[in-house]
This record gives structure tokens, sequence and C-alpha cells, in this order.
């Protein structure tokens, strides 16, 4: 198996578990939160997805798929169209409301985009730094495993969530 062969199953996974997680669900069941404090599982996968997009989209060098394909004006989500909700507010957090064929399919273009990148990378590519912020730089192989291990912590999350609404719900 290749490094892209690996990414690509790795992305795959994410892909699957977000599926899961949403489909079949209301806004009102994918917008609850258990407390005023916690993340609500739009949140959780709105946020997984704007983390993905402007990550690989930076070290692909493309334009994030949000605003390019037009999810920004989609969601119409009264934040800033660069916001990921990484260190949002709980009121942030609440902000978002969506349903799960908007969240899946802003995921699933993230989705494509991401794969079409990664399907071309080379050993070689992996190394390249791409974030001299950080002491060690970033490199592209930490970069996208950082993302699909953030990726894979939100959509678990999310999907204990869906596990606690159907025990609500009883």
């Amino acid at each position: 198996m290749t490094s892209a062969e690996l990414l690509t199953d790795a992305f795959e996974r994410v892909r699957e578990e977000v599926h899961a997680a949403v489909d079949g669900l209301s806004v009102a069941d994918l917008s609850h939160r258990i407390d005023p404090g916690a993340n609500s599982i739009a949140w959780l996968v709105w946020h997984l997805t704007r983390v993905q997009d402007d990550h690989v989209a930076a070290v692909a060098g493309l334009e994030q798929v949000w605003l390019a394909g037009g999810w920004f004006d989609r969601f119409a989500l009264p934040v800033d169209k660069h916001r990921i909700g990484y260190g949002d507010t709980a009121d942030q957090a609440g902000e978002v409301h969506a349903s799960a064929e908007l969240l899946t399919g802003y995921y699933d273009a993230v989705h494509e985009q991401t794969l079409r990148y990664v399907r071309d990378l080379v050993d070689a590519d992996l190394p390249r730094v791409v974030d001299t912020r950080w002491d060690p730089p970033v490199t592209l192989a930490v970069r996208l495993i950082s993302v699909i291990s953030d990726d894979l912590q939100h959509v678990g999350q999310a999907a204990y969530l869906r596990g606690v609404l159907g025990r609500i719900a009883k």
C-alpha cells in the first residue's frame, strides 16, 4: 500500500463515520446540546469539515470548498466566512444549525477535493514543510495525519452524542 492509498483509506473512513453520525437525524436532533456548554452534532461535523477544508486547501494551494463551492452561502450561518470553529465559544458553537443533507453535502464536497489531492501524493512529498509557525515546523505528512486525527475525534464525539440522543428519546 502506498502513502497515497493509506491516506485515501483514512479519509474514506472519516466520510463513512460522518454519514453514519448524521444520516436520518432532524435539524433539531443535530442542533441539540446536552447542556448549554456542549457542542452539537451539527457543530462537530461542521467544524471537522471546516478544518479539513481549510487545512487541505492550504497545503494543496487550492481555494476552500466552503467559499468556492458556495457552501458559506448555503449554510447562511452568522459567522465570519473564514471561521473554522477552532476556539469557538459555547455561544458561537450554538449558532451552527444545519440539516443532515447540508452537512454531508459539504463534507462530501470537501472529501472529493481532499481525495483528488492525496491520490497524487508520493512519499517524497510528505516531508515538505507546510507550516513554519511551529517548532519543529509542520510537514505535509504531519498536517494530513493531524487532520485525520482531528476528524476522527470529532466524528466520534458526534457518534456518541447520537447515541445519547437515542437514549434521551426513549
